[in-house]
């Protein structure tokens, strides 16, 4: 009896001792998203009047994306493509949160969808919501109902960077109970605080944080120690929106000091990307046409790149297109997961990839819809289709011979338009219609309105 007893001992310490060692090859997972970032507003995609000296370093340690792209032109439904995996409008989540009236459950990502975070929770991660969330007004749909283990942050789509309480979604909560404002200074900061903290938590267990910056969303805050580092830049308003960004640089350097120190930084996962194009003012697109709510390249490709010292070599780019829907199978997979086996997954492992052991293309075709059929556009190779509201056409792009999109050869190629669009139909044959509306539709015939009666009001007038 006590034989078998201290073999069946021994049995569990060998087992305890290899679970432990899978455990400690899980590398720890951070996804960095930015709220409204133009392409051109980070040193390694060109920008010269920003500086983004941690980011530009980060960014050459692993791999940049020159084609990535986000599954929606803006905040929450790319947001809930992200976390979920999968184009949102498979399950109606086309639209921001309705502005007017509380909502209620139902809108929002439901909870029957399988969050990252929910996935990474099986394979032993413990896991961390930090900063804005805007994919549920709702209580019912907060982080910690979504797999989240810690939250901290404000569920709403935009707030002060003071941390101002104005009503229950523009408030800073910690795991669901509200932060005294007292005890906040500068969100970009504050995010970054709690995100060290998390780091630096004594726990066995490998961490999966999604810290969502607000900045360098509006509105236009910053303190007087990133205003100095922008004051060469003399129009004030993209001034002030650079020193926002380079509080996000400043903090993304601190984070990554935080990594070295406690020896983590070699085994850990780190995505930075935006949520969608830069805004209208102050952000820079170039040389992409368009921006945030426009299905122009300018309005859904954004700064994007990724490191994992343990694994992915440095000083790489990778140029064919890739999705952030593909982060979740990429870093499941990395994790010790099994993205084959979540069926519902939209995007593909990236390592291959970025490993060099795939020449293959990752995606033969991309789509994105918003509000509906309202706008949408199928990438195919080279040529892209976009059905416009703001232009009230279909445009077709030949993106490898015009990556501008300054040349509209739909009515040269009308067989090539029909191919697009009935790949659309296709596709869009497995979404549900938008469970809600916001005014984006609305916004848009505004917006073009106004472009073509400034641009009007700069000829000669009879």
């Amino acid at each position: 009896m006590n034989k078998n007893f201290t073999a069946l001992f021994i049995l569990f310490l060998a087992i305890l001792s290899f679970n432990t060692a899978i455990s400690q090859e899980q590398p720890n997972v951070l996804v960095i998203l930015t709220d409204d970032q133009g392409w051109a507003d980070v040193g390694f995609n060109g920008a010269t009047d920003i500086p983004t000296p941690n980011l530009d370093r980060l960014a050459r340690e692993g791999v940049i994306f020159s084609n990535g792209y986000v599954s929606h032109p803006y905040c929450s439904p790319s947001r809930a493509g992200l976390l979920t995996g999968r184009y949102q409008a498979r399950f109606g989540h086309d639209c921001n949160m309705p502005y007017d009236g509380e909502n209620d459950a139902s809108i929002g990502t439901p909870l029957s969808e399988k969050m990252i975070s929910e996935a990474l929770k099986n394979q032993g991660y413990r896991t961390s919501a930090v900063g804005k969330w805007h994919i549920g007004d709702h209580p019912d749909l907060y982080p910690p109902a979504q797999g989240f283990d810690h939250w901290f942050g404000f569920p709403g789509g935009g707030m002060n960077y003071w941390g101002e309480s104005k009503n229950e979604i523009q408030t800073i909560y910690r795991n669901r109970k509200a932060v005294p404002e007292n005890e906040l200074s500068y969100l970009t900061d504050d995010f970054t605080d709690e995100t060290i903290a998390f780091i630096n938590k004594k726990d066995d267990k490998p961490f999966f944080i999604y810290l969502a910056y607000n900045a360098p969303h509006a509105p236009d805050h910053a303190t007087k120690e990133y205003l100095e580092k922008t004051k060469h830049i003399e129009y004030a308003g993209r001034s002030i929106y650079a020193a926002m960004v380079n509080a996000v640089d400043t903090n993304v350097g601190r984070i990554d000091s935080t990594l070295v120190v406690n020896h983590m930084k070699e085994n850990t996962i780190l995505v930075f990307l935006s949520d969608n194009g830069g805004r209208i003012e102050h952000a820079d697109n170039r040389p992409n046409r368009g921006h945030k709510g426009m299905l122009f390249e300018g309005g859904i490709k954004v700064p994007f790149f990724i490191t994992w010292p343990k694994k992915i070599e440095g000083k790489q780019t990778y140029d064919k297109p890739i999705s952030s829907l593909d982060l979740y199978p990429t870093i499941l997979n990395a994790a010790g997961g099994n993205a084959t086996k979540e069926k519902q997954l939209d995007g593909v492992d990236l390592l291959p990839y970025v490993l060099n052991k795939s020449n293959e293309t990752p995606h033969k075709t991309l789509f994105w819809r918003s509000s509906g059929n309202f706008e949408y556009a199928v990438r195919k190779g080279k040529y892209k289709l976009y059905k416009s509201a703001y232009k009230n056409s279909t445009l077709l792009f030949d993106l490898e011979n015009d990556q501008l999109e300054r040349n509209d050869i739909a009515s040269k190629h009308p067989e090539i338009c029909l191919v697009l669009e009935q790949e659309y139909k296709k596709w869009d044959a497995k979404n549900m219609a938008p469970g809600w509306l916001d005014p984006h539709a609305k916004n848009v015939i505004k917006e073009e309105k106004k472009w073509e009666q400034d641009r009007n009001k700069s000829l000669k007038q009879n």
